[in-house]
């Protein structure tokens, strides 16, 4: 009897192992399995602090094992922390500027974002410099986001740069902020995102209407906090959905997602359950 016991014990620990296993096994092929990396870049003032949530809520979830940091200096030097694994499945970067406030452009920071444009392209060109990357996929938050429309747009012809899979852009002030008199009430058409409003940075691309990519898929993630200014509290909702009037008609398809409450405020857009799993499942899922 006592073997007997023994027997059916050691069947149950083997069946929970194979369950586990299984288990595992289809988180992982959830997931499209891609060496393309995706590039995380924040927003003013902040750090790569602010990408951690996101990348490490991806690697939670199976969708890699592979985070770098590049740190990316005044001068536009890029350094990593350490190299991404030639058969590196779904390589997260997290883009650590040091100059995160463009402190040389204070007064023109339409060109600032010209700039801060040229410091994502050298994180771009110092990834191909590891491995050559056919297409990647690029995140931003709050002013990140410029920076990265700003290199899309001033690159856009480039054909030796890697394509642009996917572009989320999360808090993307891109017609202006809250305080901004000149667009701080900007209306934007419900069907085609035009703003009736528009601020000089925004101005400065709307070329990307005739060229932005149009195999890039695109997810626009923004938040109301639900205090009557229809804003996370920087940014207006009507400026960051005014991306659509950029993209939309152009981009392989385009989604927007509203977050609401206490958690839809501007710095914890960052630090979100709900934006996680959508970034996971816009990103990654089959």
């Amino acid at each position: 009897m006592k073997k007997y016991s023994q027997l059916l014990l050691g069947f149950a620990v083997i069946l929970v192992g194979l369950l586990g296993i299984s288990s595992r096994a289809h988180a992982v092929t959830h997931y499209i399995q891609s060496s393309t990396p995706t590039i995380f870049v924040h927003g003013w003032g902040s750090s790569s602090h602010a990408e951690e949530k996101m990348a490490t809520a991806a690697r939670d979830a199976d969708v890699t094992k592979t985070i770098v940091r590049a740190n990316v200096d005044r001068k536009g030097k890029v350094t990593f922390n350490h190299q991404i694994p030639a058969n590196a499945v779904n390589p997260i970067v997290e883009v650590n500027l040091e100059d995160n406030k463009l402190s040389a452009y204070q007064d023109d920071y339409t060109q600032g974002y010209h700039h801060g444009g040229g410091y994502v392209k050298n994180v771009v060109l110092a990834l191909e410099k590891q491995h050559h990357y056919k297409q990647i996929n690029l995140v931003g938050h709050s002013m990140g986001n410029l920076e990265i429309i700003n290199y899309i747009n001033d690159n856009v012809n480039d054909k030796s740069l890697p394509q642009v899979a996917h572009l989320v852009a999360i808090a993307g002030h891109y017609n202006g902020l809250v305080g901004q008199s000149n667009v701080q009430n900007a209306k934007v058409n419900s069907k085609t995102g035009e703003p009736d409003k528009m601020d000089s940075a925004y101005r400065e691309l709307l070329g990307l209407r005739q060229s932005f990519p149009r195999n890039t898929a695109v997810l626009n993630i923004y938040g109301d906090v639900g205090d009557g200014s229809r804003s996370d509290e920087d940014v207006p909702v009507n400026s960051a959905k005014s991306l659509k009037y950029l993209v939309g008609d152009r981009a392989k398809s385009y989604q927007e997602v509203e977050i609401h409450g206490k958690n839809a405020q501007h710095s914890k857009l960052h630090n979100n359950s709900q934006v996680n799993r959508e970034l996971i499942k816009f990103l990654w899922e089959k």
